[in-house]
């Protein structure tokens, strides 16, 4: 008999099969996108913060993937969270300014909101296997 931990492991051969790590090159389009209608003299400032934090969410996640630790892993997975919560702050000043008209931030703040839940469902199983 196959345990499940051979199972899991033919069945996700890569960090590009976690759906946190997809949904979040979605985000990273979509924040792409959404700073495109920022103001140009923010292009160095909130734009290119935000970008940032949002490629360092899926970064993270596939760095972290490839660590033969599960605590090396774990803490690239809390390290993706805390750019989250960079972006999700970046998002919330950016839409007080009206950098955008709001509806347009709805797209990057969802699929955000459900990223950070799926990190930390993910590091939550990962600390609870012994």
């Amino acid at each position: 008999m196959i345990s499940n931990r051979v199972v899991a492991k033919i069945m996700l051969t890569s960090y590009q099969q976690l759906k946190v790590w997809q949904k979040s090159i979605d985000l990273v389009i979509a924040v792409y996108r959404l700073t495109k209608l920022y103001p140009k003299e923010e292009l160095y400032g909130i734009t290119i913060q935000s970008r940032r934090a949002a490629v360092s969410i899926p970064s993270n996640i596939a760095e972290g993937y490839t660590r033969k630790h599960r605590q090396e892993y774990v803490q690239f997975l809390r390290v993706a969270f805390g750019s989250g919560a960079e972006l999700e702050t970046q998002l919330i000043i950016s839409k007080k300014l009206k950098f955008a008209p709001l509806e347009e931030f709805k797209k990057s703040e969802d699929l955000l909101t459900e990223i950070m839940k799926m990190l930390n469902s993910l590091v939550n199983t990962l600390v609870a296997k012994p």
